[in-house]
């Protein structure tokens, strides 16, 4: 088999403290960050989830568990990239990637380039964003947090693994 897609979910609460909101590996100012161990980035952890799930390795939290110290408030975009160092170390390649987030706000469309720029510089493969809404259903639509769900192709680059 060359080709394996993999699937990834987050979804984080909205912090109580001034946290600020990293999203796809930006900074939202105006808006409240999200709780998590790390930085709470669901766009990232999503990805990283799809990564690893294509690749066999896991999920996001047997890579860079919360028990781990050195992921407290860690930046999202490390764990990125040592993700796509496990998939070459696992012998496959990021083809794409395709990240929907689910919230009312922050209205992704404004920045939507900008970070689907940093999203595929990161991991070295064109990656999509796209946000939708709940119509007021569910958590997402309370505005109490937000979701992220993603997609990935990658490719076995060494036959032997």
């Amino acid at each position: 088999m060359t080709h394996r897609t993999g699937l990834g979910f987050d979804a984080h609460r909205f912090a109580v403290d001034n946290r600020p909101l990293k999203l796809a590996l930006l900074t939202w100012p105006g808006h409240n960050g999200l709780e998590g161990h790390s930085d709470g980035d669901v766009v990232a952890h999503a990805l990283v989830d799809a990564m690893a799930t294509a690749a066999g390795l896991g999920d996001i939290g047997e890579l860079f568990g919360q028990n781990e110290p050195r992921h407290r408030n860690a930046d999202s975009l490390l764990f990125l990239q040592q993700t796509v160092t496990r998939l070459s170390e696992a012998g496959f390649a990021l083809v794409n990637a395709a990240v929907q987030l689910i919230g009312n706000s922050p209205v992704v469309a404004p920045r939507r380039i900008e970070a689907q720029l940093a999203l595929s510089q990161a991991v070295g493969a064109p990656v999509s964003l796209a946000a939708t809404t709940t119509d007021a259903m569910g958590f997402t639509g309370r505005g109490e947090g937000l979701a992220a769900l993603a997609t990935c192709l990658v490719t076995r680059i060494n036959q032997d693994q």
